[in-house]
């Protein structure tokens, strides 16, 4: 990565932040920002402006090329200043993640129909992998799927339901992730390339969850013989479990990005309200229960700002990043949690009342522990790595006392 596109994205970001702060904050407390996410009508609107304003999908280039995630990571954070942010800029979750996946692996066809809708906004995507657990499917272990796509000639035909797929309802672009066969007896799964809506989906219900920033919620889907045409394989048959790879590494990193923006906020509101208001005879920040608690949110904010830019370094190298990506994910989201707790706790009963947005971000990054991955599975897949080290580590002394 060169250095003039971390500068090119300084310079977006900077750009990003002044909207976000000059416009998109104002429209928090809009009645279409519902417990299901900001409405299609909001959401359009909000887009409008970012596109007035030439910031609609900002991390993409007019030519299609994608900024570096070191650059990335500016933009983002600078979107995440305000829940509604990545909504109006277009690099939300789930549809900034598809719109990476489908730029590494679609086919040119794929990307005109599926994926440069994506890019202007004019769309949204849903990723359908999760399974219900009453089901006995997929969650944070994927080769539990359940939903089947079986050949029927030149074209497959899927069944299974799924769960927590964020962003179906209004969704136009769907990734639907079903187990195939693959004729060796592995499991193995296949991506398919769906439009939206479709009568063979069926949206079952939308779930109440603790998070509201994302449009569409997060349903349970029931897909009923759902064809869909060889040519929407998205990638190579049978390799969707390395293609989810492909996406979740970025994806994980890109939730840090937002996160880590919309803490700094909560942060921000804690510090000028702990200024404000007085108990005993002083300022809050100057009793050192409250002080201390803003300073540790300093420190992690900087760590968790590092942390991202580490890994983002080595996304850049072009490595999977799947170790780093995992480190990054806990050591982030739990950091960042921390800082919006401490937020709360400072503002008292107003961080705890809907009259800033601090009670959403702490609601919001809870829920960050769990998607793409909750902590104890990525420390499961770390602590396999740290063996797999030690155990070559101690063949490696073994070999050299034998020499």
């Amino acid at each position: 990565m060169s250095q003039n596109d971390l500068e090119h994205g300084r310079a977006i970001a900077e750009r990003v932040e002044r909207f976000v702060r000059d416009v998109v904050i104002s429209y928090e407390k809009d009645p279409r920002a519902t417990s299901h996410g900001p409405t299609d009508e909001l959401v359009a609107e909000l887009r409008g402006l970012a596109r007035e304003a030439g910031l609609l999908t900002p991390h993409i280039d007019a030519d299609g090329s994608h900024l570096s995630q070191r650059a990335t990571a500016l933009v983002l954070q600078a979107s995440g200043l305000s829940p509604l942010g990545p909504v109006a800029l277009n690099v939300m979750a789930p549809d900034e993640g598809n719109m990476y996946l489908l730029g590494q692996v679609a086919s040119a066809a794929q990307k005109r129909h599926f994926l440069n809708p994506l890019v202007r906004g004019e769309t949204r995507s849903a990723f359908f992998m999760t399974e219900p657990a009453e089901d006995g499917g997929a969650g944070a272990d994927p080769s539990m799927l359940k939903t089947v796509a079986v050949q029927d000639g030149d074209r497959w035909i899927i069944n299974g339901r799924k769960a927590f797929i964020t962003g179906a309802v209004g969704a136009a672009v769907g990734i639907v992730m079903a187990r195939t066969d693959s004729g060796d007896g592995k499991v193995a799964a296949t991506m398919f390339l769906i439009d939206l809506p479709d009568p063979a989906v069926r949206i079952e219900r939308v779930m109440e969850t603790i998070d509201s920033s994302m449009p569409g919620g997060h349903s349970v889907v029931v897909l009923d013989n759902l064809a869909v045409a060889s040519d929407q394989i998205l990638g190579a048959p049978h390799e969707g479990f390395r293609y989810a790879q492909v996406r979740l590494s970025p994806a994980r990193l890109s939730h840090c990005m937002r996160w880590l923006g919309a803490c700094r906020r909560a942060h921000e509101i804690a510090s000028a309200y702990a200024i404000r208001r007085h108990a005993f005879g002083k300022p809050l920040i100057d009793h050192e229960g409250v002080g201390f608690m803003l300073a540790d949110n300093m420190i992690a904010l900087k760590q968790a700002e590092l942390m991202i830019d580490w890994c983002a370094g080595v996304l850049d190298t072009g490595a999977l990043g799947t170790t780093e990506s995992s480190m990054t994910k806990v050591a982030v989201s739990e950091a960042l949690f921390g800082v919006a707790d401490r937020c709360v706790q400072v503002m008292g009963g107003t961080g705890v009342s809907g009259d800033t947005v601090v009670e959403q971000i702490f609601r919001e990054v809870r829920a960050f522990r769990i998607y793409d991955g909750p902590s104890e599975v990525h420390r499961w897949s770390l602590a396999k790595a740290v063996k797999r080290q030690a155990l070559s580590q101690n063949l490696a002394i073994k070999s050299a006392y034998r020499s």
